[in-house]
């Protein structure tokens, strides 16, 4: 082992190798709740392709396991490295190689962060949309996990932006798929492949992705229900309106006063409408013009009301931002809380009214706390979880995901299976899916050394 971490220094230059005392805690772990800090045997930050090929190659001859991370800001487990193995982090990979602004894409090294690429394209006009909740969080991390969040509902999720990646396999072959283009009927589609499958396949170095246009005029819409269940029955009407939302999520009185006490963010609401509210929803609708803002805000708001809504506040421009920028801190919020587990199941969006009564259910007769917020107009729920022994949370866990999955749903909708969620993901997936997923696994990384014991259980090795 001694001898690849000379070999690793020889080819990256020690400034870009950390071993034994000299690793940083910062990469022995990601942001989820039951992370537990493992040290490496070695973290590389290499520059450029080239090197990731050099590692990868070193570490696939002598069969030492590689773990990818981004910014570490994931919530499964996936980024956090293996006892004996290399962490090759992607922070020193921030370079931005080209805005196409006639093709209206970019390509960007993969450590890039959302943050930056958002404030290299804001003077042009343009935006790539995906937004999780993390601006920290890179573009290579977003693709290996297909990152979602609230913006999903009107422009889908990372695999429905990228268009192409430079990668490396575990033998150190580099790869490209893809291109500039937006559709082909040219082969397998190792570009989607490849997507959400958390560093267990390839080193994604290089992300292209398609832009949009920048729209300049927004607004943000809270209604506040009295019960959850009048709120999620709201949803489909909304969606078959044609208002067309950018974001809509829905949280619970819990988690409203939970973020906005956090943000120290004052609303305005009328006690006797915050008082009679078990639950809010939030609404963000974007136009290119003021008026079609305003004509579609009426209509929202008109519809809401019909829906049950206790009352409609159109909310002014900084305290709209301010509220969806505490919605984003949600998960932060309930970790400080004390919340032991958080939830991101997904199910089809006409179930979540009898997936939030069936999980409350279930929460109750494990004697839990939940408290939960989501964008439910695409049925990604998220749950915290408030019970502290580790057996009856176990059980009660198996049983939320269970529901999720025998209504239509998945384990997750966002933020990847990882460690943390393989034991559900394995339970209730078809076998022959399983079995599916291990033979490409098997054909991309014949010796198993990439993201070993993520998404699924080790058997490769």
């Amino acid at each position: 082992m001694a001898d690849i971490v000379e070999r690793l220094i020889e080819v990256l230059g020690p400034g870009a190798v950390q071993s034994e005392d000299d690793i940083s805690p910062d990469y022995t772990h990601d942001e989820g709740l039951r992370s537990e800090a493992t040290f490496p045997l070695a973290v590389v930050r290499p520059a450029t392709t080239a090197q990731v090929s050099e590692v990868l190659r070193l570490a696939d001859g002598q069969r030492v396991p590689v773990v990818a991370r981004g910014r570490g800001t994931g919530l499964s487990g996936g980024a956090v490295p293996v006892a004996g193995g290399l962490l090759v982090s992607f922070d020193r990979m921030t370079a931005i190689l080209e805005i196409d602004l006639e093709n209206s894409v970019a390509t960007v090294q993969a450590g890039v962060t959302l943050e930056q690429l958002d404030q290299a394209l804001a003077p042009v006009g343009l935006i790539y949309p995906v937004s999780p909740g993390e601006s920290s969080a890179s573009l290579g991390g977003n693709v290996s996990t297909n990152a979602g969040g609230m913006r999903a509902i009107r422009h889908g999720v990372t695999r429905h932006h990228v268009l192409g990646l430079e990668a490396v396999l575990a033998g150190g072959q580099v790869v490209r798929t893809g291109g500039k283009f937006v559709k082909s009927s040219s082969g397998l589609d190792l570009t989607q492949l490849i997507v959400g499958s958390e560093g267990t396949l390839a080193l994604v170095t290089e992300v292209t992705v398609k832009l949009q246009p920048r729209l300049g005029h927004s607004a943000t819409v809270l209604a506040p229900y009295p019960t959850l269940a009048t709120v999620t029955a709201a949803v489909p009407r909304i969606m078959s309106s044609g208002v067309a939302p950018l974001i809509l999520e829905y949280l619970d009185e819990l988690t409203m006063t939970a973020i906005t006490r956090s943000a120290g963010l004052a609303l305005s609401i009328p006690d006797e409408v915050r008082d009679g509210a078990q639950a809010y929803l939030v609404v963000v609708l974007e136009s290119t013009r003021a008026d079609r803002l305003d004509e579609d805000v009426a209509g929202l708001a008109g519809l809401l009301g019909d829906l049950g809504a206790l009352d409609v506040f159109v909310l002014p421009p900084a305290a709209g931002s301010a509220l969806i920028a505490a919605r984003e801190q949600a998960f932060y919020v309930s970790r400080s809380a004390g919340a032991d587990d958080i939830v991101d199941a997904v199910v089809p969006r006409a179930a979540v009214p009898d997936y939030l009564a069936a999980v409350g259910d279930l929460a109750v007769e494990a004697g839990a706390l939940i408290a939960g917020c989501g964008h439910v107009g695409d049925g990604n729920v998220h749950i915290s979880i408030f019970q502290p022994d580790p057996e009856v949370r176990s059980r009660l866990l198996h049983a939320i995901m269970r529901t999720a999955h025998g209504m239509g749903g998945a384990v997750s909708g966002e933020h990847g299976i990882g460690t943390a969620k393989r034991a559900y993901f394995e339970e209730l997936e078809d076998p022959a899916k399983l079995a599916l997923m291990r033979r490409i696994k098997a054909a991309f990384d014949p010796h198993g050394i990439l993201g070993p014991g993520r998404m699924l259980s080790d058997e490769a090795r």
